[in-house]
Parts: structure tokens; sequence; C-alpha cells
């Protein structure tokens, strides 16, 4: 058969599908012809970024992805963490940026499912979710219609498929006013004997597609969230993507109910780029061709060509190869679930990848060259430069109190209660801490004393004015977060969205970032597994701001020890645990400066990754120990943020002395790292206090006592008291107060 072609291919409609010039030089060189429409189609699903991260691969490869609990990490459709017994931890965090500001229920929503996928197509069940968003300034006309979107369509999305999200971020700046962030994570229990893998094996088995119909949605949408935006935006709207949380909850249950047969060979989820993706990926892996037959996909749409049904991004699909011999009880298990079950192709030897369509061959490609031989770019970049130092002497002054009751009532420090109450935090019946604190915990199910937490951290801020100290404060402070649980860190997935690597400036800003995240996950012994890289996010040339987002997940041993925010007891001393002798200093890039004086200069906060480790260590020991009551790190708005927060979850207030003779707004406002608050039930006049400060002295960490639990006021230093009741009318009221009004 000869390739079918009725479609001219011209310049114009390579430009179109988001190839330069010398990679349609390429694709004619490697095929040796023009190629057809569709083939077009195909190359441009498989080598735009989203799919082949070609600006990002040489960066990638530098991070670290191994340790002694890695069972699977990058190159999967998500990573395996052995976490004991028999048992480990499948999870990843992906993008929907694009969409989600196209479309914004549909775009978080079909995010939140594609993510779940990622995790039970590797024979996971989900069991949490998380999600970090950036949107922009609050008075920007489409920001309160964007955040409704969203958070409902992340909301309907998870609660209607029944997991729970136990954690994420909420973060407001006018550079996302053009392209916000939906980054999504999910993450699964599975046995440690039963991961599935994408790499197809063995000649002449059945290619089988299981799940939803395809239909006409999301087509192109890959090559969408690879491409910088435009006053065109609302042109775009046809290629995002439609989801049904019922039918991917009856997806998830087939799927596991197969695996669990002894069917499957080879499982890939359809996401980006679809059918496309799906077969390409598991043919070149397995270093075998595939063969696919267009008239035997399931379709919900008339009259689909070829083109489009190889690049709809239609949801709640998958691509497997099942053993022959089981094909019958294979499609017993998805008709009882009233899900489509079609054997649409076949594995061949010859490295080729064939679709037919209508009695035509529409495409005749060699299947390695689309799968691993994408083009990778080495693109220029520029260090970026550091800001000046903030002279000490340059602090602006203000009253303490004024300034701590602004900073929790405004749009980026007040509760985001109005978000995750939308949410179903207590499904499945396993979570053990509500959202607001360091991390949301699950307890393992099955095993009597185990939990996971999880958390998603990044400052981008920090990333701006210091691409690498950024990328390394984002690993520690996920690392800090999960610490000031209990859990053990174990290991990270990231989410880096930046905008276009052809500038070298933001190009420089990548590399940054990921140096500083390597240099972090080898420090702290927390290694990436997984994730994705979300570049081209700007419009009309305005950038957002660099935003690598780390999660992370870590391993409770017993969930009765695990500590909380909130203040426990009336009368429990306070210790700042990895304070500098001055208790904090550092106001560069801080969220004071920002939000009391308007202010955005001086370098962020440097992390020291040795010190962090050592005071983690301890910190973590300590809560094993049992005498913790409640634990909370310092990070955004400084000591006097951290200590509100954790009266405002209890209702108990704090008396802290201060400092004297030293500048209070650096003490309570500094944002200095690797710092924990930790109240202690024990006796200060006991010998158990003086042999903890022992172990301090000897490990080099500094921890002064610094104040006493009791009351109903927050009393720092000098500046009056505020009482609980007060901090907590401001804390709680903006967010509510924002959406209320016209959306």
């Amino acid at each position: 058969m000869t390739i079918s072609n009725s479609v001219p291919i011209t310049p114009e409609l390579v430009a179109a599908h988001g190839l330069k010039p010398d990679e349609y030089q390429r694709i004619l060189d490697l095929v040796g012809r023009e190629p057809s429409f569709t083939e077009l189609g195909i190359f441009s699903a498989m080598w735009n970024e989203h799919c082949s991260y070609k600006s990002s691969k040489k960066w990638l490869r530098t991070l670290p992805t191994s340790g002694p609990r890695v069972i699977q990490g990058p190159g999967e459709n998500a990573g395996v963490v052995d976490i004991g017994d028999g048992d480990c931890v499948v999870f990843k965090m992906e993008s929907h940026n694009h969409p989600s500001y196209i479309e914004p229920y549909q775009g978080a929503a079909t995010g939140v499912g594609g993510i779940l996928r990622d995790v039970f197509t590797m024979g996971a069940r989900p069991v949490a979710a998380m999600n970090a968003l950036r949107f922009g300034a609050p008075d920007h006309p489409k920001t309160r219609h964007l955040v409704a979107g969203v958070v409902s369509g992340v909301g309907g999305y998870g609660n209607s498929f029944g997991v729970p999200t136990v954690g994420g971020e909420v973060n407001f700046d006018p550079r996302y006013n053009g392209n916000i962030l939906v980054n999504a994570f999910a993450a699964g229990l599975a046995k440690t004997n039963a991961i599935f893998l994408s790499q197809a094996k063995g000649v002449g088995l059945p290619v089988v597609y299981l799940g939803a119909k395809t239909g006409r949605d999301g087509v192109g949408g890959a090559t969408m969230a690879s491409a910088e935006f435009d006053d065109k935006i609302e042109e775009k709207r046809p290629t995002v993507q439609v989801g049904d949380p019922f039918t991917e909850k009856c997806l998830l249950e087939a799927c596991l109910e197969l695996m669990a047969s002894g069917a499957v060979i080879a499982i890939q989820d359809m996401g980006a780029a679809g059918l496309t993706c799906s077969a390409v990926e598991m043919g070149a892996k397995g270093d075998l061709g595939i063969e696919l037959d267009l008239d035997k996909v399931p379709v919900r749409e008339e009259r689909m060509s070829a083109y489009e049904m190889m690049l709809s991004e239609s949801q709640e699909r998958m691509l497997m190869v099942l053993r022959p011999e089981k094909e019958e009880e294979a499609e017993a298990i998805f008709r009882k679930w009233g899900l489509d079950f079609a054997i649409v192709g076949k594995t061949t030897d010859d490295l080729r990848f064939r679709v037919l369509h209508q009695g035509d061959e529409v495409a005749n490609l060699p299947i390695k060259e689309l799968g691993d031989q994408a083009p990778e770019y080495d693109r220029p970049w520029v260090e970026a430069k550091k800001p000046a130092a903030l002279a000490t002497s340059d602090a602006p002054k203000a009253d303490v109190a004024d300034a701590l009751l602004k900073m929790l009532g405004g749009p980026d420090l007040s509760s985001r209660r109005w978000v995750w109450e939308q949410y179903d935090t207590l499904i499945q019946g396993n979570s053990l801490q509500l959202p607001g604190g360091d991390a949301g915990v699950v307890r393992v199910d099955g095993h009597p004393t185990k939990a996971l937490a999880f958390s998603s951290d990044v400052t981008p801020r920090y990333c701006e004015a210091d691409p690498y100290e950024g990328g390394k404060q984002a690993v520690a402070e996920c690392w800090r977060n999960l610490t000031a649980t209990g859990a053990l860190p174990l290991a990270a997935t990231d989410n880096l969205n930046f905008g276009n690597p052809e500038r070298p400036e933001i190009m420089g800003q990548f590399v940054g970032a990921i140096k500083g995240i390597g240099d972090a996950c080898r420090a702290l012994g927390f290694p990436i597994v997984s994730g994705n890289v979300s570049l081209y996010n700007e419009t009309n040339g305005r950038g957002i701001l660099p935003t690598p987002t780390i999660g992370g997940i870590g391993l409770i041993a017993d969930w009765s020890k695990m500590a909380r925010i909130g203040f426990a007891a009336e009368g429990q001393m306070i210790v700042l645990v990895g304070a500098p002798p001055t208790w904090g200093s550092h106001l560069g890039q801080s969220v004071y400066m920002r939000d009391i004086h308007g202010r955005a200069d001086g370098p962020p906060p440097p992390v020291d990754l040795e010190h962090e480790k050592r005071v983690g260590d301890h910190v973590r020991a300590l809560i094993a120990s049992g005498i913790v009551t409640a634990a909370h790190d310092v990070s955004d708005g400084g000591l006097a943020v951290a200590l509100a927060e954790m009266a405002m979850a209890s209702g108990i207030g704090v008396a802290i002395p201060g400092l004297t003779g030293t500048d209070p707004i650096p003490v309570w406002f500094g944002e200095d790292q690797g710092r924990y608050l930790l109240t202690l039930s024990i006796d200060p006049q006991s010998g158990e206090w003086d042999r903890i400060r022992e172990e301090q002295g000897k490990l080099g960490i500094f921890a002064p006592w610094i104040g006493t639990t009791g009351g109903n006021t927050l009393k720092l230093g000098e500046a009056r008291a505020i009482p609980v009741s007060e901090l907590t009318a401001a804390h709680e009221g903006w967010f509510p107060r924002f959406m209320d009004q016209a959306i």
C-alpha cells in the first residue's frame, strides 16, 4: 500500500504544527519522502516540547534519580519507591497549565484525571492527591474566574473519582496573569512484585484499546502545550480535553482486576498525544514495531479522520499489550465495567509504526526515531545576575503587630480553607491530617502503624532572584515539611514550570534551578524519581516566574507519634531548632519586604544543605522519641507567621520575650532557612532538657527555648499582644471575601 496524503504539506502547515524548518528537514531525511498529513501530525505530537523534552533532556540527566529505596525512576508513567513489607508508593506530578487557562474547569479536571491514570497504570491504587496552583494578581479581571473554575475542576474530578486531596499550594502574582499554573500530584500504593511497565514484549501480540471512546476533544493538545500564548488564545479552546471521573473510576477498577488476572504484558496511559504517544512509546521501549488499524478504534463521533484519531486526547483511555490466551477473560472484565475493549493492532518485529485507515496506509514511520530520536537541543543560556545584598540598615521599619496582621490577611499567606473545603480530604478513611499544616498524611492501609506524608513546595520569587538558591530552597522546604510531621523523606517528583527556553535568560533560570535542585537532592538523600517539564509558559513574550515545584513523599514508621502544627496544650516550652544566634536576619525577597513595603530586592535566603540535613535528622529523632507535641517549619513570613499559624491551629496563645537590643523586624520576619518550631512535653528544669541541649551542642545545632504556650494572645517581644481570635479573623477572611465578589 502507498501512503495516502490528500493534504499538501506547506511551510505554513509545518509551522502550524510547531515544527521548525530544520526539524522538518530532519523528518524528510528520516522518512526519505514527504510525510503524509497524518505523519506530520504524529511527528508534531512526538517531537513537541511537552512529549520529547528536547530543550531539557541534557539537564534532566544531571539530577539524582536512584537510591536504596528507588524501584523505578524517571522514564515510566510514574516513579516507584519501596516502603517495606512488600509495599511501595507510586507517585508523580504533572502540569496542565495551558489547558487550565483556556478552559479552567476541564483543564484542571483532566489534569487530575491524567495524573491519577499515570499512577494506576503502574498497578497502584491511588491514595492521595495534591495540587500546586498559581494565579495572576487578585485584581486582574480573569483571576477570580480562573480560581473558581480550577478549584471546581480539581474537586469535581478528584471527589467523584474517590481520592483524598491532602495538600497543595495556592499563590498569586501578576506574572501569572496570562499563564496560570496547575500542577497535579497523585500517589498510590502497590505491591513491589506487581508493578506494571509500558515496555512492549513479544511479536505478533494483540495491542488492545481500553476505556472510553475516542472523540475530537483535545486534538493537538500536546502541541498547544508546547507553545507560548498570544492574543488568539480563545481559538485554542477545542484543544482542551473533557473528562469523566466516573468512567475513570471504572477504568481504575477494571485495570486493577485485569492486572491481577495475569493478562497484562505492557500498559500505557493515553495521555498527551493520545494514541500516537502511547503506541510509539510502548513499541520503542520494547524494540518492537506497532501496527494499528484505526477502523477498529471505538469512536464517539462520525467521520473522524486518521489525523484526528491519532492526535485526539480524549480522556480515560489505555493501550495494552495482552497475552493472547487471556483475551476473552480480559474482554469480559472490561465489558463488566461498561468500558470499551477492542483489539486495534499488533506488535511486529520490523521497528516500524504503521497506521491503517479505511484501507489506506496513512503512516509508516521508523518507531525508534519517533520515540527516542526526537531533536535534542543544548540551548544557549546566560547565568542570572545575582541581586545586590540588602543591607540591614536598609530594612524599613513597621509596627510588628500591624505588619503581621496585614501579611496573614493578604492573598499569599491567608488561609486556603475556602479552597480545600471544596475537596474531599477524608475519603477512603485514611487521612490523618487536614490541609493547612506542613504536609498531608495518610495511613498505609492494612499496616498497623505506617503512614505516608506528602508535601509540595517552591518559592518562585526566590527562584527569580537566584535560580540556584531557589532550586535548593524548593527541595529543602519540601524535605523540611515532611520532616516536620516526623516523616523520613524518601523521594521527590518535580514539575519544572518556566517560560520560553529559546530565550537565553529563561534557559539560564532553568539551568540554575536544575543545578540547585540536584545539589539539594544529593545532599538530603532525596532522589527525583518522576516529573514533568512545562516550558513556554508565557503570553505575548511575558514569562511566568520560574516555578520548579517539588512534590515529596515521606514515611512515618509510627503515626501515633506524628507531629501536628497546632499547639497541643498550655504551659509547654517552645524551642526554635536550627536558629542562627539572632533567631532571624534575612529579609531579602521576604514576604515582609514585598507585602509591607512593596519591595522585591536583595538575594533570597541561602540554604546550607549540610546544616539542613543535620537539623532535620535531629528534629525527626525528637519527634520519634515522643516528646514533641507540635512542630512547624519556619518559611514564608518568618518566625512571626509560623508562631501565629501554630496559635491559630490550636486557639492557644504564646508570649515570646524576644531579643533585647536587637532590631525586631529581622527577628520576627526574616526568612532564614533550616528552622523548626517545636513544643516539648518536658519540664524545662529537668535533666531531659539538659540532655537534649548537650546533644544539640555536639551536633552544632542552636536551639534556644524562646517561650511557653498559654493564654489567648500572641505576644512578640515589645509588640502589642494580638488576640488569637483577631489573627484568625484576618487569616480566614481574605479568600471568602475575594471569591464572594462577582465571578
